[in-house]
């Protein structure tokens, strides 16, 4: 069987934990060699995971929303493995959930920062090395159902992955004719280390069952159901797929809210 991203060098943000961790070890296992970057030090450990199980990584310690940071995470894979082929732009933030009159401008302009300028800064930096490559390649960044419409998120980070899918369609464009592609996946409730404190939350009043509800699949979702997003967007079986917002939400944003009916009712 051969592997999906055999022979492809990937960078990953956000890779400390949750979606990233997933995808670095979902990659790995693909074939890929990776370019890991994390805030925090867990970035190693991912590092260290990915190598246990046979696979080659790279960790950096950085800040997704750093130009010099990102700039060096690009770098990076073209020093260590001579080539760049995937760029995904995971890091990112919840900001909290302030309404808008209670947020500062200092607090919005944060999330924007991690959120969305820190995706544009890897389009800017891998785009230009794809490009230059003249090979062609794929650019993912985590937008959010939270980016669709009201309802899954505050209004910082909820502004901040609008304008990820805004940003993944002009990047397209911009990029036209280079054969890079740039997509956006757009999780729902997924347990990660960003929503850690709603799990623990959820589970010490042992109501965990109740998370993801909303959805017609009744649960929330596990990283390793994004990462198979990001390895689609990443493979050649999406060689066709660009500029989209792949939403994986487990069916919650196919409907208005409604009150659950019964076989038989009428709506009202």
């Amino acid at each position: 069987m051969t592997l999906q991203l055999s022979g492809k060098v990937a960078i990953i943000t956000g890779a400390g934990s949750g979606i990233g961790r997933a995808a670095a070890l979902r990659f790995a296992a693909e074939g890929a060699k990776l370019v890991l970057g994390d805030k925090t030090e867990a970035v190693h450990e991912t590092a260290r995971q990915v190598q246990q199980v046979g696979g080659q990584a790279v960790a950096l310690q950085c800040d997704a929303g750093v130009e010099a940071d990102v700039a060096k995470l690009v770098a990076t894979a073209l020093e260590k493995f001579s080539q760049l082929d995937v760029a995904f732009a995971n890091a990112g933030i919840s900001g909290g959930r302030e309404g808008v009159f209670d947020l500062s401008p200092e607090a919005f302009a944060e999330v924007l920062r991690v959120n969305l300028i820190g995706p544009w800064l890897m389009v800017k930096h891998a785009g230009q090395a794809l490009r230059d490559a003249g090979r062609g390649g794929s650019i993912i960044c985590t937008a959010s159902v939270a980016g669709l419409r009201s309802g899954a998120g505050g209004p910082a980070y909820s502004a901040s992955k609008a304008g990820v899918i805004n940003l993944v369609q002009v990047s397209a464009q911009q990029l036209c004719e280079s054969g890079v592609r740039v997509n956006a996946i757009c999780p729902g409730l997924t347990e990660t280390g960003m929503t850690k404190p709603v799990f623990d939350y959820a589970r010490d009043k042992g109501s965990e069952s109740k998370l993801g509800r909303l959805n017609p699949l009744r649960r929330a979702a596990q990283p390793e159901e994004l990462a198979n997003a990001a390895l689609f967007l990443a493979s050649d079986q999406s060689s066709y797929v660009n500029g989209q917002a792949l939403v994986v939400d487990g069916g919650l944003s196919s409907s208005h809210p409604v009150t659950r009916q019964l076989p038989g009712q009428t709506a009202v």
